[in-house]
């Protein structure tokens, strides 16, 4: 191991080879979205670049922020007006870096998001479904929940959030897909990949009757609520590689 600082740029190399950021075609930019001090040694993450988020990161002497949810997504106003400035304002007069890593975060196999949530919740991943194999297929662990209403009650516990459930509590459950943050569209995926119920962090009207006509259940989770856990496995992963300092805040949200 390392002992910090580290440079910005051997920060940014490393995280680019080890999320393997290259191979995606994402929504967004992966990496260093804004240029701050050259040397590194407190690094703060979190689930979105809010503006809250920001002034924490700033009032624990941050260097550096590692996000999940960044900025420049696809579509966006281009202009810094607004939340926009008042956010790049505050990163660029203390000189804080910001990095953001969308879809290689979900996807890494031992720090990604899907990763993390199974680890929580004691499932075992033994397949994958949805473009890119984004979406993830397996079992619960022996002694687990065996109904979707066990699943959901577990849930609740471990993630601190209660979630909605659309399908039968009493259903068995077998065979679970998941996917976190918003990816209800991939309901269709998971039930022709063989899932008795599928868990993701968001809903819309068209997965509830899907869900109902189907009978495979939806459990949605919220979207911040499944998607804590892959920053700050990084992060701790971050800690022990270069010796930096490390804090995980939260932001609570309740979508």
């Amino acid at each position: 191991m390392n002992r910090g600082p580290v440079a910005r740029t051997e920060f940014a190399k490393y995280l680019e080879q080890t999320l393997d950021i290259n191979r995606f075609r994402d929504y967004c930019p992966n990496g260093l979205q804004v240029e701050g001090r050259s040397e590194i040694r407190s690094l703060v993450t979190g689930v979105t670049a809010s503006l809250a988020l920001l002034e924490a990161a700033a009032e624990a002497g941050a260097d550096a922020i590692l996000v999940h949810h960044g900025y420049f997504w696809r579509g966006e106003d281009a202009r810094v007006v607004g939340p926009k400035q008042k956010r790049l304002r505050l990163l660029l007069n203390r000189d804080i870096n910001l990095f953001a890593y969308h879809l290689p975060l979900d996807m890494h196999p031992v720090f990604g998001n899907n990763a993390q949530l199974a680890a929580r919740l004691g499932l075992r991943a033994d397949g994958r479904f949805g473009d890119d194999g984004i979406g993830w297929l397996g079992a619960v662990e022996p002694g687990g929940p065996a109904t979707a209403g066990e699943l959901a009650r577990l849930v609740e516990h471990r993630l601190g959030r209660t979630p909605l459930l659309v399908g039968d509590p009493a259903r068995q459950v077998r065979r679970i897909g998941w996917c976190t943050g918003a990816a209800h569209s991939m309901l269709d995926a998971a039930i022709a990949g063989g899932a008795d119920i599928y868990l993701s962090g968001e809903i819309s009207e068209p997965t509830v009757h899907l869900a109902r006509e189907s009978g495979v259940a939806y459990l949605a989770c919220g979207h911040h609520a499944s998607e804590r856990y892959g920053v700050q496995a990084l992060g701790e992963h971050l800690t022990q590689h270069f010796g930096i300092a490390h804090r995980f805040i939260d932001i609570p949200n309740p979508v």
